[in-house]
């Protein structure tokens, strides 16, 4: 007997989603409950479980198609052998590239590998046993796959005819390539926002720079006694949120948004954390800042950092924010305009630390040195409101007594 597999529900106000792939293929066994197919959704990607123990039955819908939430997009038949089963609808057109003719991963392969490495391995056409994960315990990543894909030797070209093997044997260019892909649900929403945040929003950046001597020091000093005592390394995120957080208590505007002719304050700091997923960046939120510790903070982070990689982030911990970091830093960026995440009325910059000459009681030293950037909703903050909060951070960062002392 057939079950029915139905779209489940995706979360408040999300009513579709775009089926990312099939993580089971028709006449597969499939345990119950166990991820049968990803979907991607605005925000993160869902996986659907079976609803029951047998064998992986027809596919309702193709990898691309967007479904309803209720919608049925496959059957799973109780116990027995599959019966023959096939897609809906048509492929649009025949695989070309290896990617298509590769098959998925299986059996205990397939297990161990998350639904964004699978997914890589089927874009890039790689055997995953032939490749050495970098990951937690050894598990690959989709940086391996991509890395592996990119060293694997390019195909040798067959000529179709002898017309064609006299062009190459006359050394003629070699032909130039385009490859097209659907932009992903997140992306596709990424960018809508992102465009939405400059039609609306007054936009302007102001900037500063801070000397990362102090905290720098602080780290050096007690790393190792903060991961033996908290379990999580101390990195410099668990300083700037908290910073952050106490220039947002003395500047409430900046964690302030407009909702139609009315400004909302807020006595919490709920800060959105940039995080770089396999799809795109995305932007988990920290709750309630002004009542955790540092050790807290990088607990936090350091776990929505793994979540993101395996795409398992829930849509609950995207939702909402009032004040967003972004630390470009990490990729070596020098300086940005960072783009405010509606509809909160501020964001801030982080970039990389590099040794620079100051001037520090008239002499010059060298010192490692970031700068910062704040981009800011100017229909809501003042310039003189936003120097304020820059100079506020940069004397937490640059004496961290002042984040204990909450001076």
């Amino acid at each position: 007997m057939a079950t029915e597999v139905l779209v489940p529900t995706l979360g408040e106000s999300i009513t579709e989603a775009t089926l990312g792939e099939w993580l089971k293929q028709p006449g597969e066994a499939v345990a119950v409950d166990e991820p049968i197919a990803s979907l991607e959704t605005d925000k993160v990607s869902v996986e659907v479980p079976s609803p029951i123990a047998g064998v992986m039955g027809e596919h309702a819908v193709n990898v691309g198609d967007t479904v309803q939430v209720g919608a049925l997009i496959a059957t799973v038949e109780a116990g027995g052998a599959a019966p023959a089963a096939s897609p809906a609808r048509p492929a649009a057109s025949a695989p070309t590239s290896d990617a298509a003719a590769t098959p998925a991963p299986t059996g205990d392969a397939a297990a161990a590998l998350s639904p964004s490495v699978r997914r890589a391995v089927l874009e890039h056409g790689v055997d995953p046993a032939t490749i050495k994960g970098t990951g937690k315990d050894g598990r690959l990543t989709k940086e391996d796959v991509a890395a592996a894909a990119s060293s694997k030797p390019a195909p040798a070209a067959t000529p179709s005819d002898g017309a064609a093997a006299g062009r190459a044997d006359a050394g003629s260019a070699p032909a130039r390539r385009e490859e097209r892909v659907k932009m992903t649900r997140l992306r596709q929403t990424i960018a809508k926002r992102l465009k939405e945040a400059q039609n609306t929003a007054a936009m302007l950046t102001t900037f500063n720079d801070v000397d990362m001597t102090a905290v720098i020091e602080a780290r050096a000093k007690y790393k190792d006694l903060f991961e033996k005592k908290h379990g999580v390394r101390l990195g410099f995120m668990g300083f700037f949120v908290k910073a952050a957080t106490m220039a947002l208590k003395d500047i409430p505007s900046v964690n302030a948004s407009i909702e139609g002719d009315e400004i909302v304050y807020h006595d919490y700091a709920d800060i959105s954390v940039a995080v770089s997923a396999p799809n795109g960046l995305v932007v988990p939120v920290i709750r309630d800042c002004q009542d955790l510790s540092v050790a807290g903070i990088e607990k936090t982070i350091g776990d929505f950092g793994r979540r993101a990689k395996d795409g398992t982030l829930k849509m609950d911990e995207m939702r909402g924010g009032t004040f967003t970091i972004s630390n470009g830093g990490v990729f070596g960026s020098l300086m940005s305009t960072p783009i405010i995440n509606p509809p909160q009325s501020a964001v801030l910059g982080l970039h990389r630390i590099e040794d620079r000459p100051v001037v520090v009681n008239g002499q010059v030293v060298v010192r490692p040195m970031m700068y910062l950037a704040l981009s800011y909703d100017h229909r809501l903050i003042d310039g003189r409101e936003a120097v304020t909060f820059l100079v506020a951070l940069k004397n937490a960062i640059e004496d961290p007594t002042r984040i204990l002392i909450d001076l």
